[in-house]
């Protein structure tokens, strides 16, 4: 959710266009691999309340002392540090300051558990040093959506008034949930509909496997997994089970026709984010956004997009 945006590229002049978008992602099986997204909450060690991103002991800090210490790459919006890049591997901001590793794409479990290792060390030291400390649970435990606080970056803004007119939970997925995502390759459009399918299918056995929310704002709630319950009323249009994956035909187009259905939230413009919340990206293709008359779609914008939709699985140039 929390990528840099994208920006420029060709012009859209046909849905075909969208589609070869995903295509071009196949890859042979010799060029494999995996990849791991792994959040986790930050807290003060003092009173256990989440910090902000302002302050000596605020998440910027902990980016740009990693930034200083471990050679990572700063990102940056309006001035402030909001993500770090460094050998294929990013560190992103949820809304909330959940703190997010996205890992390099790597060849197998063992190099995968060894970047989430170094990564969590040098997190750990440089926390240690600020008083504060991780936890890795599904849902925040103990704070309200009142006391969570705000990441600066545009995009989280206009997700958050747009969140409050589709669900009812919208805000607490932004703010209190955390996750840990999979990334997986695939070799052709058949491969894509096999591997989607069969994770679809095995998605809710791993939601009761791992389930690790049961408490909200210090009380049990008589679920197992919170985070999963909130995600029931999020927002219907981008959110859940896809069951069109299951029907015949299912393929690269059927994709491309659901992610153009799919509201849009902004749109990346000479540095800004421009709220475009509920707009139709068919439309934006005709160039008849209201925010932006007359103005083209480009394939930046189409790959921004593909990053607003939240289902159980979800494809880009991977699943």
């Amino acid at each position: 959710m929390a990528a840099p945006p994208s920006s420029g590229g060709d012009p859209i002049t046909s849905k075909q266009q969208l589609v070869d978008w995903f295509a071009v992602g196949s890859k042979p099986k010799s060029d494999w691999r995996i990849g791991t997204e792994h959040e986790k909450f930050m807290f003060r060690l003092s009173d256990f309340s989440r910090p902000e991103y302002e302050g000596p002991d605020g998440i910027g800090a902990i980016l740009n002392t990693l930034a200083d210490r471990f050679g990572w790459t700063r990102l940056k919006e309006d001035g402030n540090t909001v993500a770090l890049t460094r050998d294929g591997c990013n560190i992103t901001l949820e809304p909330g300051g959940q703190f997010e590793l996205s890992g390099a794409p790597v060849e197998n479990l063992h190099q995968t558990c060894s970047e989430a290792n170094a990564h969590l060390n040098e997190t750990r030291e440089v926390c240690a040093e600020l008083g504060l400390g991780m936890l890795g649970v599904g849902f925040d435990p103990i704070w309200s959506r009142a006391e969570v606080p705000w990441m600066p970056k545009g995009r989280y803004k206009i997700m958050r008034e747009y969140m409050q007119k589709v669900g009812t939970r919208g805000l607490d997925m932004m703010q209190r949930t955390c996750t840990i995502q999979t990334n997986l390759d695939f070799g052709s459009e058949a491969d894509m509909v096999e591997k989607f399918r069969i994770s679809l299918a095995l998605q809710p056995l791993a939601t009761a496997l791992f389930a690790d929310s049961p408490f909200v704002e210090g009380k049990p709630t008589g679920r197992v997994s919170e985070r999963s319950f909130v995600w029931t009323d999020t927002d219907p249009d981008r959110c859940g089970m896809l069951e069109f994956v299951f029907e015949d035909g299912f393929g690269f187009e059927r994709y491309a026709d659901y992610m153009l259905d799919v509201p849009m939230y902004f749109a990346f413009r000479n540095g800004d984010y421009m709220d475009v919340s509920g707009e139709s990206f068919r439309e934006f293709m005709k160039g008849k956004l209201p925010q932006l008359p007359g103005e083209e779609a480009h394939m930046g914008d189409w790959s921004d997009h593909i990053t607003t939709a939240f289902p159980e699985v979800r494809m880009k140039r991977f699943l």
